[in-house]
C-alpha cells in the first residue's frame, strides 16, 4: 500500500474553494498549508441550473492557482471533491473537464450524504473523545448538513438543498434585508427541517457543533459583539440569534450592516446563513452550539489516509451491500476472481491505472448480482439503477456511475452503453467482466482452463485450448454471441487456440 508524508484535499464548496495540505505522521494528520477564495459558485447557477461564465471563469483562475500549490504532489496523495453546486449544475460535465486540466488533478462530485460523512470524520477527528451522541451542522453555500454520531462513527446523516448563497440570492436579493423576508426565510428552512427534525431533535444528541464558515461567523458575531450572556466562548446560543436579528432588520441592508467580527467577503450571504440557523435552532431543539475546527477538507484528508492504511470506507461498503442484498458471496468471488486474473493481463499496458482500475474490477465483480434481491429477470437492471443510486459511503458519483455502467452491461447487449463507455479502460473493464461472468455461468466450482486476453485499439482477442470448449459446448455458443455483441461496438473479438503458434501483435 503506498502511503505518502503529505496529503492535500481540495474542497470546491458552493460558496468557497478551500486547500488544505497536511503532513502524515502515522495515522494523524497535521496542518501545512491553506488556501480559501470565496468563489460563489452557487451564485452562477441560474434559473434552469445552469453555471454562468462569470461563475466558472472565478472557480477556473482559482483552480489554476491550487494547481500551482498542488505541482509535484503524486497523483493519489490529492483529492479534490464538488459539493451541491457542482452535483445540481446541468454543465457540470463540462466545467469539470476544464476545471480538472485548471487544477491538474481528478475532482470527484460527492453525494449529499458522502459530503455529511466526511464532515463528520473532520469534525470528529477534531473534537475530545466523549461517548455523548453528537448533533454536527454544517451550513454551506447551496446545501446544508446533518449528522448524528458518536466518536468517530456517523448514526444518521442527512443533507438539505438549502444554503448560505442560495438564501441569500432568494429572500434577500441586492443585500436588502426585512421583518417579512426574514420571516419567509425562516420559516422556508423550517420547512425544510420538518422533515428531519423528528429523527435529529434534541432528544437523539447530547452536544451541539458547526462547522465552516456561517458557524464561525455567527460565532464570532456574538462574542465580539457581547449579543449574549456567554461567557466568551464564541458558543452559538438562541438568545445570541435572536439579538443579532434585531441588528440585521436594524440594518436592512448587508453594506450597511456595521457589525466587529463580520468579514466583507461574508457579509453578503449572512442573511440566508443566518435564516437557516435560527429556523435549526427552533425546529430541533438546540440551545447551544459549539464550534468545531475539522470540516470536510479535514474529513477527506482523514478518508483519503484511511485508504493507505486498508481502512477504506468503500470496502466497507462493499462488504456492506453484499449483506444487505444478500448476494451469493461464492458466486461473487469467482467472478472476482477471473475477472481480476484477465483484468491484470488487459490492464498490463497501462501501469499507472491498473491498481485503480483493478479496485473497480473488484468491486463490480462482488456486486453485479445485487439486483437479484429485487428481481431475477432483468436483475442487471436492477443492479445498475441501485449502485447508480443508493448512498454508498466512500464512493463519489463518477464511481457508481462507472459501477452501475459496468453492472448493467456485464451481460446482454453492449449497444446500450455505446455512450458510456468510451475509454479502453472502460472496455478492459467491461470485457474482463463479460467473460468473467460467462465462464462462471453454473454459478459452480469448476477447472477453468489457461486463459490469454488482450484488446488492442478495436481487437479483443481470447487464447484458449480449443478442445475444453468443444467439451463445454454452451460456453463456446456463449463466445459466440459475445463476438456478435463486440462486432456492433466495431472491435473484432477472435478465439484463439493455445495450441496454434499465431499470437496477437503486441
Amino acid at each position: 500500500m503506498l502511503e505518502y508524508s503529505t496529503l492535500a484535499a481540495v474542497d470546491l464548496g458552493s460558496n468557497s474553494f478551500r486547500l488544505q495540505v497536511a503532513r502524515v505522521v502515522g495515522k494523524q494528520i497535521y496542518p501545512l498549508d491553506s488556501l480559501r477564495e470565496m468563489v460563489r459558485l452557487a451564485a452562477g447557477l441560474s434559473a434552469d441550473e445552469r453555471l454562468d461564465e462569470d461563475s466558472q471563469e472565478r472557480a477556473l483562475d482559482c483552480l489554476k492557482r491550487f494547481g500551482e500549490r498542488l505541482r509535484g504532489f503524486p497523483p493519489h496523495s490529492v483529492r479534490a471533491v464538488g459539493t451541491n453546486s457542482l452535483r445540481v449544475a446541468k454543465n457540470a460535465s463540462a466545467f469539470l473537464k476544464k476545471a480538472e486540466a485548471a487544477i491538474g488533478f481528478p475532482i470527484e462530485i460527492i453525494a449529499g450524504h458522502e459530503e455529511a460523512r466526511l464532515i463528520y470524520l473532520g469534525v470528529a477527528h477534531g473534537l475530545p473523545v466523549s461517548r455523548d451522541n453528537r448533533l454536527v451542522m454544517d451550513i454551506g453555500g447551496g446545501s446544508t448538513e446533518f449528522i448524528i454520531g458518536t466518536r468517530l462513527k456517523p448514526i444518521k446523516l442527512e443533507s438539505l438543498y438549502m444554503g448560505c448563497v442560495s438564501y441569500s440570492l432568494r429572500f434577500f436579493p441586492d443585500g436588502k434585508i426585512t421583518k417579512g423576508a426574514m420571516h419567509r426565510a425562516e420559516l422556508a428552512a423550517g420547512s425544510e427541517l420538518q422533515a428531519i427534525a423528528a429523527e435529529f431533535s434534541s432528544a437523539h444528541w447530547q452536544e451541539a457543533f458547526g462547522s465552516s464558515g456561517t458557524v464561525r461567523a455567527l460565532g464570532e458575531i456574538i462574542k465580539l459583539n457581547n449579543l449574549d450572556n456567554d461567557d466568551g466562548k464564541g458558543d452559538i446560543t438562541l438568545e445570541g440569534l435572536e439579538n443579532f436579528r434585531d441588528c440585521l432588520l436594524k440594518a436592512g441592508d448587508v453594506k450597511k450592516l456595521e457589525i466587529t467580527g463580520l468579514r466583507a467577503d461574508r457579509a453578503p450571504v449572512i442573511p440566508g446563513g443566518f435564516a437557516i440557523m435560527s429556523a435549526a435552532f427552533s425546529e430541533l431543539g438546540i440551545r447551544r452550539m459549539s464550534q468545531a475546527m475539522g470540516a470536510l477538507r479535514q474529513g477527506v484528508l482523514y478518508d483519503l489516509l484511511g485508504r493507505f492504511h486498508n481502512q477504506d470506507m468503500r470496502e466497507v461498503t462493499v462488504r456492506q451491500f453484499m449483506q444487505r442484498y444478500r448476494i451469493d458471496s461464492a458466486q461473487a468471488g469467482r467472478v472476482e476472481s477471473l475477472a481480476l486474473l484477465l483484468g491484470k493481463q488487459l490492464l498490463a499496458d497501462y501501469p499507472d491505472e491498473a491498481k485503480e482500475m483493478l479496485q473497480v474490477l473488484s468491486w463490480a465483480a462482488r456486486l453485479h448480482e445485487v439486483g437479484i434481491s429485487v428481481a431475477h429477470s432483468g436483475y442487471h437492471k436492477h443492479s445498475a439503477y441501485i449502485l447508480g443510486n443508493a448512498d454508498m459511503p466512500g464512493f463519489s458519483r463518477m464511481e457508481q456511475e462507472r459501477l452501475s455502467v459496468l453492472t448493467l452491461a456485464h451481460r446482454g447487449s453492449i449497444g446500450k452503453v455505446r455512450e458510456s463507455v468510451v475509454e479502453p479502460l472502460d472496455f478492459a473493464l467491461l470485457f474482463a467482466l463479460r467473460l468473467a461472468t460467462l465462464f462462471h455461468r453454473s454459478r459452480s466450482d469448476i477447472k477453468l482452463p489457461r486463459m490469454e486476453v488482450y484488446l488492442r485499439d478495436k481487437e479483443c482477442d481470447l487464447v484458449i485450448e480449443r478442445g475444453w470448449l468443444a467439451h463445454n459446448p454452451l460456453t463456446d455458443t456463449a463466445l459466440s454471441a459475445e463476438i456478435e455483441e463486440w462486432a456492433a461496438l466495431g472491435f473484432n473479438f477472435r478465439i484463439q487456440d493455445r495450441l496454434e503458434e499465431t499470437r496477437p501483435v503486441k
